[in-house]
């Protein structure tokens, strides 16, 4: 017999089963899920004040690998099962490897992941390793990288995970009905980094598809914002050599490309970039104005809100959501390499004392 609290307690069961209606059937009925979705949408008065408008975070990194690819993730992984496979590959800036990797030791596959050597953050690496997937660093960036897991998928039983892979977007636009479930409606904007352009296209087929039956009577205008560096969206042609230090979303050439801009152009949007420095400015005020810590991709989609915000392109008093793909944590260093760590003091209250005074923690030093 079941206890009190298990009556009561129902966890979030997962994209798979909490979405069921309106994924496709071959996947809805794998039973499949690390509790992936259901992230929550957290309202962000401090910076919607700064911008003029009322915000909205829609935090992905509460996903279980740390980012919005589990969604996606656990649909390819189920497409996969479903279709008897034994072994998923996958090419990576790294969120990608951490999701395929624990999604494919949730199913017992095997997960062989192509990175570009030197462009992965350790945490990302150490998702992947510790999940057990087959890692083969690559003298290469990401674009060359997903040709190479193409070529091998084409040529083995290996599936491919990308965003290439249909099921993907499939699993990644639960988010756009989770947006319009806890607004009651769709926002007027929705603000998102784009690397790979899969993201974008999902936002999009989900607030259709939400549209199309009746549950929303608008679908947002969507902004996709590029770091300065690698926007081959905004340049509108691709590029060789992508450099940024928002490493998640350094890709010059975009397998998504043109599902991204369809999205962009049938919804009203635009595309704009903002450099590392707005990247990273945007990422601390996140952290110091609503609590929250986002990688820098994620950060690139405030930057990005905030140059359209003075600009006027977004209205006063507008509703903006804002996408952080991906949790703080997937890359440390880019927060530790530029900060000043405070000295070491002695274990002793007057050295506490004055060390908190100096930086401001104690207001009233006499208390």
């Amino acid at each position: 017999m079941l206890s009190a609290h298990e009556r009561v307690y129902r966890p979030w069961p997962g994209v798979l089963a909490g979405h069921r209606a309106y994924l496709l059937p071959e996947i809805s009925g794998v039973g499949l899920t690390l509790h992936e979705g259901g992230t929550p949408l957290v309202a962000a008065p401090r910076l919607g004040s700064r911008l003029g408008i009322d915000l909205h975070l829609k935090v992905e990194g509460q996903n279980p690998t740390g980012s919005f690819k589990d969604r996606g993730m656990v649909a390819a992984v189920a497409g996969a099962m479903a279709g008897g496979a034994r072994t998923v590959v996958c090419a990576s800036t790294g969120n990608t490897a951490a999701s395929a990797a624990a999604y494919s030791a949730r199913a017992g596959l095997k997960c062989l992941v192509i990175l570009p050597a030197g462009a992965v953050s350790a945490g990302k690496v150490a998702q992947a390793l510790v999940y057990g997937a087959r890692l083969v660093p690559v003298r290469c960036g990401f674009d060359r990288a997903l040709e190479l897991a193409r070529e091998l998928a084409a040529r083995t039983p290996a599936v491919l995970v990308n965003s290439l892979n249909p099921l993907r977007l499939e699993g990644q636009k639960t988010a756009a009905f989770e947006v319009a479930s806890a607004l009651g409606g769709a926002p007027d904007f929705l603000v998102l980094p784009v690397g790979n352009g899969g993201n974008i296209r999902a936002y999009w087929l989900g607030f259709q598809q939400y549209r199309r039956a009746g549950l929303i009577d608008r679908c947002p205008r969507i902004i996709g914002v590029q770091a300065l560096g690698a926007d081959p969206l905004v340049r509108g042609e691709p590029i060789a050599e992508p450099r940024t230090r928002a490493t998640a979303i350094c890709i010059g050439r975009p397998a998504g490309w043109n599902g991204a801009m369809d999205a962009i152009r049938e919804s009203g949007g635009t595309v704009l970039a903002v450099d590392d420095s707005q990247i990273f400015a945007a990422r601390d005020l996140l952290a110091a104005d609503e609590g929250v810590f986002a990688e820098p991709a994620s950060a690139a989609a405030a930057a990005g809100l905030a140059c359209l915000a003075e600009r006027g392109a977004v209205p006063c008093g507008s509703t903006v959501v804002l996408v952080l793909t991906g949790h703080g944590l997937k890359d440390p260093d880019a927060v530790l390499e530029r900060a000043c760590l405070p000295p070491v003091v002695e274990p002793e209250f007057p050295a506490i004392l004055a060390a908190a005074g100096d930086g401001g923690a104690v207001d009233d030093p006499g208390i």
